[in-house]
């Protein structure tokens, strides 16, 4: 099965023809007809929403093949192949905004391809741990903690296969969420991890001093975030191994196949090379919902396991130009009403990843009888399973005008709050 350019090449390269569409199409769109007697779209339903990603369309497609779905914008959504078992979708099945995506890849994989269904957390780990007695033997293993559930679960999975033999590292750059540093190494205690904290904020705000360029910062932080960690991890002796929280989206969105990346990760490359350590990534192929499963097994903490993605460089890439110690003090304090809102609204669980992105600008206010020239801040939720795509959370007017005034009233030095209503794609999550 081809997907959404996928579906364009089985076209192109059979004689069909593949143009720029009109109107790119990036978002939700809804199958307005479909052949729901073919066995891809079995159990879909008529004008259920599919989410759609392209610049180029499928304009037309060879005599053997059959057109079985469209939208009110793009007349061949899928095809199918009438003298093969193959089939094309223009659109991502495979998407939480996908309504009957799950649907459509379950008709494939198992009714098309015949794929048993036996996955679960638990044969995961029993693998997995079996797999990582094997690869890692006695040897000694560091793992960089970052207080999110990936690394966090990677750590307990490791703890679960090699005990002792494993020490996590834990570096405050900085950039973390209010108080996190503190919050983050106790729960990991309680976790029975072996963690060593390290305090270098002054470190990576001196080499970020004046940086504005997202991808150079990011990449800042990353060797930042390796000096430190090489000179933790050599304090232990004989390690041998470096484990990571990674996970497939990282992968995924680090991958250059035609020379483009969404973005750097630190999670991706770097440490292995500097530090002469072979790589452990128990978590490579799991998506962020899986990860979870795979933590609620282990028996792990629901505020930990239901914890929102945050991203390495942290603050960082939430502040859009240069990073100074008074800008990631407006931005903490800030987000952390944001996010404690949430919580006493009960909206926290309700969202896939919220936080507070402080805007490059000024605007003018009034408070009291002074005029104020100050920042501008943007308040971004989204809703999502997986983050390869997201729509903004539709929270309410009430909870949005309670956080906007209270970050105005007890924030000093913001006079102004947006709400970013952006999809992914073609967005992303993150501002930087």
């Amino acid at each position: 099965m081809g997907i959404c350019y996928g579906a364009q090449f089985i076209s192109y390269v059979n004689g069909g023809k593949v143009e720029p569409a009109g109107t790119r199409e990036y978002g939700r769109a809804h199958l307005a007809s479909l052949d729901s007697g073919n066995i891809l779209l079995k159990g879909v339903r008529n004008n259920s929403q599919v989410w759609m990603s392209h610049g180029d369309t499928i304009t037309a497609i060879p005599d053997n093949f059959k057109i079985i779905a469209s939208t009110d914008k793009v007349a061949i959504a899928a095809y199918e192949v009438t003298d093969a078992k193959v089939w094309g979708v223009q659109f991502h099945p495979e998407v939480f905004h996908t309504e009957d995506g799950t649907q459509i890849l379950k008709n494939f994989v198992v009714d098309v391809c015949g794929c048993k269904q036996d996955w679960s957390p638990a044969s995961f780990i029993e693998s997995t741990v079996a797999e990582l007695k094997a690869q890692l033997g006695d040897d000694k293993v560091v793992l960089g903690l970052s207080g999110g559930v990936d690394s966090s679960v990677a750590a307990v999975l490791l703890h679960k296969a090699i005990g002792s033999n494993l020490t996590c590292i834990f570096v405050d750059h900085g950039m973390l969420r209010k108080n996190e540093y503190a919050n983050v190494l106790n729960d990991y205690k309680c976790l029975g991890l072996n963690v060593i904290g390290v305090d270098a904020s002054e470190k990576f705000f001196s080499e970020l001093a004046g940086v504005s360029e997202p991808e150079a910062k990011r990449k800042i932080i990353g060797k930042g975030f390796i000096d430190v960690f090489d000179v933790e991890a050599h304090k232990i002796k004989d390690v041998k191994w470096l484990a990571q929280g990674t996970i497939y989206p990282d992968c995924i969105e680090s991958l250059s196949i035609t020379g483009t990346v969404i973005k750097s990760h630190h999670n991706v490359g770097g440490l292995p090379e500097k530090m002469n350590l072979k790589l452990c990534e128990p978590l490579r192929l799991l998506f962020k919902d899986e990860v979870r499963r795979v933590g609620r097994e282990l028996g792990m903490p629901e505020h930990l396991i239901k914890r929102h993605p945050f991203p390495g460089p942290g603050l960082a890439v939430r502040i859009l130009g240069d990073i100074t110690p008074e800008k990631v003090r407006i931005l903490q304090d800030a987000d952390d009403i944001f996010i404690q809102g949430l919580r006493d609204w009960d909206l926290y669980d309700q969202v896939w990843q919220a936080g507070v992105i402080l805007l490059p600008v000024q605007s003018v206010g009034v408070m009291g009888d002074e005029r104020t020239y100050e920042r501008a801040v943007a308040l971004r939720a989204v809703t999502s399973t997986d983050a390869m795509t997201a729509d903004w959370a539709h929270l309410p007017y009430e909870f949005l005008g309670k956080v906007s005034n209270d970050i105005i009233n007890k924030v000093k030095g913001v006079n102004r709050v947006t709400y970013d209503i952006s999809s992914k794609p073609p967005a992303t999550i993150e501002w930087e």
